[in-house]
């Protein structure tokens, strides 16, 4: 089956059609509900809302490609993440007045494997992980982070780089 065809039979509702797209997607999915929800049981749920807002807003889906249904499923997936972090309280995001620019970036994986920076990014506090999650994984710029998330650009801006410090930190912890 094709996604073209997959999308089709879900705007008729059709099961197999469905469970096409969860079974092809579901995977990256959930791994990316997993990179904001640290716990497996929440980011399962997450994904699964999401799958479900995504069903039932399939008729204002266009199909373009597949490429399209994972760019759709990700927006949907990260709204859910950040809906479920905000109603949990667990989305803290200290503002900033100015926020710094930290020069120099040290390359990761000369010195970990992805395991290993996977851990660290799951490691740091909820805001900076969301901020690094949306900007360096998802491709957000700073001020779509900020509308996202409520904040002015110079704070996601600085949860960026605290983030990166921190990681830079346990990179040259591991030498």
């Amino acid at each position: 089956m094709t996604g073209q065809k997959a999308i089709e039979g879900c705007k008729r509702q059709d099961r197999i059609c469905q469970k096409y797209i969860f079974d092809r997607w579901s995977e990256g999915m959930l791994m990316l509900c997993l990179r904001y929800v640290k716990n497996l049981a929440d980011a399962e749920e997450m994904m699964l809302n999401g799958y479900y807002n995504f069903f039932r807003s399939i008729d204002r889906f266009e199909y373009t490609s597949d490429a399209g249904i994972t760019a759709w499923l990700k927006k949907i997936m990260v709204n859910e993440c950040l809906m479920f972090l905000r109603k949990k309280g667990e989305l803290k995001i200290v503002e900033d007045k100015f926020a710094q620019d930290i020069a120099g970036e040290e390359t990761f994986s000369s010195r970990m494997d992805a395991e290993e920076i996977y851990k660290e990014i799951l490691a740091l506090p909820s805001g900076y992980r969301t901020v690094f999650n949306l900007f360096v994984v998802e491709g957000y710029s700073h001020k779509e982070i900020a509308a996202m998330l409520n904040i002015n650009e110079g704070t996601s801006r600085s949860q960026l780089n605290k983030a990166r410090v921190m990681l830079q930190k346990v990179v040259l912890n591991k030498k």
